[in-house]
């Protein structure tokens, strides 16, 4: 008898873990509007996200600006770098080529790339560079892919040769097509001579190596793997250029619009933020071409079919790098504002403006006339103020009064500083309602503690309703002693985000963060999709985003259990769960995640539902939960469906542990 009580006594907790989870899915009364931006992207040129990177551009330091203007290059001969007499006034610097002086020497220059050239066999490429010849003769460049470490009789596998003619500067390009597969090729350009005469010196500026084939075709376009990842999501709104470098650390550095716009070659050197910022991953020839500008960046949201959201600086350099107590030397004072203010005016100028308006004219010569359509502008990134100095929200004030009143079609957002709680953040949090910001900005890159806590479960459950909307416009799971991608901290990201969803009438944006990173080149982990030069791969956690967006609904749906909202509390198992309809296509989008170890079987009622032809799942799960996908197995966890049973309107599921679902309805 004792044995029996035992054993029943052993059974009693089992049996609790294995009753059903009953969810009840109101369907009949639709709820809060869903945002179209509420899912979307965050770029940033951190990992060498642009050059390197999206930007299909393969030449490191093209136009010789560089700091040390022959660096990513090797130069070999008799050469000399020039700052005078060249094509383009921003980018003075250009390369003469001359005579080395005897037959058997030679001259050239040589470029090592973004860690290596990277081509594909049998692939096309389009070179080209401006050249003259300053004697106004004629000479000829020898163009090659080469491969230094080859064990075969050439380094060389692909020559080509362009005839430079004439005192004047014109642009020479030739399509080359690669007879081989390699990630560490460079291109070597020597000085030949043409038949029957004697090598005469070339001038050569602004040297350029494009896949023929990039995201949309494009001369100055975007490396097409990595596009086509973004276009996949189906993002809702895309947040450029950044991030921190919007801020730079000094002022000089900060990211200025302007001068990424207009023709490609005249589009002044940036130094960039990410160069210096961590002596343990220090990139000293990071920098910034600007050939992604904001045109390309407002193209992209064209392609994607998404909101733009530019960010401009506020005057404030990066306050994380510069004491407070300098800001009359580092940051721009209050009564200084006024120029960058105008820059803010002319960027809705340059999205919205007429053809006939200055900045406006700028886009048409750029061969867009139609308006961008902007209807977002972010002022400022992380910045904050202080107890006794209103750093931040004095500037942002001062263009608000501005911006407000000369474009209130356009939605302003604002910042709670880099913290999701905290001085910062208590500080910043009414005092955007007291400036009637549109949106703000909050970011949070925590760890899986922080996700789980109960507060952040709730984040946005009690938040005023009547304040400005929130865009949750960086964060990421963090986890602790794993910083870096794992299906974990993906899953994590994945249950908070029912969060989002739960409270679509005040969270109208969310975008994770970084986007972007070169397994060779990164500063910062974990990130959304990394990549070689000639490989890619989606993580989990892009995955998740992707989920998101592609059942993103038009109307939040109440869901309860046990009356309540399922945020993973302590009586639920360590589940949370989220439910939309989709008003276009009629069908129920249920997410559910279960954090915990052990299946959990749940019974959905979906109340008020009428009729239903059908249900599936797509579940993203791993048993290992610190596995990720990598380059050599770039889809070893990905989304997978089933068909799920639905019995009238009720569908009975075991929701399997570590794993993130979503029950489609139709």
């Amino acid at each position: 008898m004792k044995k029996l009580l035992l054993s029943l006594a052993l059974s009693m907790p089992l049996l609790g873990n294995a009753q059903t989870n009953e969810m009840v899915v109101n369907v009949s009364k639709p709820g809060a509007k869903i945002q179209n931006t509420m899912y979307g992207i965050f770029f940033e040129d951190i990992n060498y996200a642009a050059d390197g990177g999206l930007y299909a551009e393969m030449i490191k330091n093209r136009s010789f600006e560089f700091p040390q203007n022959l660096m990513g290059w090797i130069p070999f001969g008799k050469f000399q770098v020039m700052d005078q007499g060249g094509p383009f006034d921003r980018n003075p610097h250009y390369v003469r080529l001359s005579d080395p002086g005897h037959v058997h020497k030679r001259t050239g220059i040589e470029n090592e790339g973004f860690f290596g050239v990277a081509v594909k066999k049998d692939a096309t490429y389009r070179f080209s560079l401006y050249a003259r010849c300053p004697q106004g003769d004629s000479g000829v460049l020898q163009v090659q892919l080469v491969d230094n470490d080859t064990m075969g009789e050439h380094q060389e596998f692909t020559s080509d040769d362009i005839t430079v003619s004439g005192k004047e500067w014109k642009k020479y390009t030739l399509t080359i097509t690669s007879r081989k597969t390699i990630d560490d090729a460079h291109l070597r350009i020597f000085l030949a001579a043409a038949k029957g005469q004697k090598i005469t010196s070339i001038d050569i500026e602004h040297v350029s190596l494009f896949p023929t084939d990039t995201w949309k075709g494009r001369e100055n376009g975007m490396r097409k793997d990595l596009a086509q990842a973004l276009a996949d999501l189906k993002p809702g709104v895309f947040r450029f250029p950044g991030g921190c470098i919007v801020e730079g650390t000094d002022l000089e550095q900060r990211y200025q619009w302007k001068n990424s716009v207009g023709p490609v070659e005249n589009r002044p050197l940036n130094e960039n933020r990410w160069e210096n910022t961590f002596p343990y991953r220090l990139f000293p020839d990071y920098h910034q071409s600007y050939g992604l500008g904001f045109f390309e960046f407002f193209q992209l949201c064209e392609d994607f079919g998404c909101e733009a959201l530019p960010v401009i600086s506020c005057g404030l350099a990066c306050q994380f790098q510069n004491d407070i107590k300098d800001e009359k030397t580092v940051h721009v004072a209050l009564d200084d504002l006024d120029p960058y203010i105008q820059d803010a005016l002319d960027l809705i100028e340059f999205a919205n403006g007429d053809i006939n308006t200055t900045w406006g004219k700028v886009r048409a010569d750029m061969g867009h006339p139609a308006p961008f359509n902007l209807h977002y502008l972010g002022v400022g990134n992380e910045q904050w103020d202080y107890k006794d100095n209103p750093a931040f929200t004095s500037r942002l004030k001062k263009f608000l009064d501005v911006l407000k009143k000369k474009h209130p079609e356009i939605k302003y957002i604002g910042t709670t500083g880099p913290d999701s709680e905290g001085w910062k953040f208590d500080l910043l949090q009414p005092k955007m309602k007291e400036l009637k910001a549109d949106l703000y900005d909050e970011h949070f890159y925590r760890n899986e503690a922080w996700f789980m806590d109960k507060v952040n479960r709730h984040r946005y459950d009690s938040y005023d309703r009547k304040g400005p909307k929130i865009f949750a416009g960086e964060y990421a799971c963090h986890g602790k002693g794993k910083k870096w991608n794992h299906f974990n901290a993906s899953l994590m990201e994945a249950a908070f985000m029912t969060g989002f969803e739960r409270n679509a009438d005040i969270v109208h944006m969310a975008t994770y963060a970084p986007l972007f990173a070169h397994v060779k080149g990164w500063q910062w982990r974990p990130d959304m999709i990394w990549y070689d030069n000639l490989r890619m791969f989606k993580s989990c956690s892009y995955y998740v985003q992707q989920l998101y967006c592609h059942y993103k609904g038009t109307n939040v749906l109440p869901l309860k259990m046990n009356g309540r909202n399922v945020c993973g509390d302590e009586d639920q198992n360590g589940l949370f769960a989220s439910a939309v309809v989709d008003k276009g296509n009629g069908q129920v989008y249920i997410k559910i995640a279960n954090v915990g170890d052990n299946a959990q079987p749940v019974r959905l009622s979906l109340k008020g539902l009428k009729k239903a032809t059908g249900a599936k799942v797509i579940t993203l799960t791993s048993s290992d939960p610190v596995a990720e996908n990598t380059l050599d197995q770039p889809e070893k966890i990905t989304p997978k469906e089933s068909t799920a049973a639905l019995n009238g309107n009720i569908l009975e599921a075991s929701v399997a542990p570590k794993s993130f679902n979503v029950y489609v309805i139709k």
